[in-house]
């Protein structure tokens, strides 16, 4: 959370109600999750949640949902060639008008609760300076 911004906790199940109201699964599938088929799907399919080496943080979900276009996905833009990304925008259209703040902090928690941390048994050598203490 960034510091002066706290929203009320969320409800996952209320979230992933949303995610299909507002039909977020035209584009989106969302790791160990169906939802019910859509007659008119994107070609544009990212999925959310899963494993990953970094955790969005509670505000990037928020920024992600309510300002699409603050950043587009590595993986859209890698369905472009290298010379052709430069002013590519994100797909994904505002919701803003159509979505409660209830349903926004529905859907972040949610989602938040799909994501899990990368986690690995190796152990890697540690290559910075050494403390010799007293």
């Amino acid at each position: 959370m960034a510091k002066g911004f706290v929203l009320p906790k969320g409800d996952i199940e209320k979230g992933m109600v949303a995610f299909t109201e507002l039909k977020c699964h035209s584009c989106h599938t969302v790791s160990g999750e169906v939802f019910p088929k859509l007659t008119e799907k994107s070609d544009v399919q990212l999925q959310l949640g899963g494993e990953v080496r970094k955790l969005k943080s509670y505000g990037e979900l928020v920024t992600s949902i309510i300002n699409p276009q603050h950043i587009v996905s590595k993986e859209y833009l890698g369905t472009f060639a290298k010379d052709q990304r430069d002013g590519i925008l994100s797909p994904m259209s505002s919701l803003n008008d159509q979505m409660t703040v209830e349903q926004m902090v529905n859907l972040v928690e949610f989602l938040n609760s799909r994501y899990m941390k990368f986690e690995t048994d190796i152990e890697y050598p540690y290559y910075g300076p050494t403390f010799y203490g007293p």
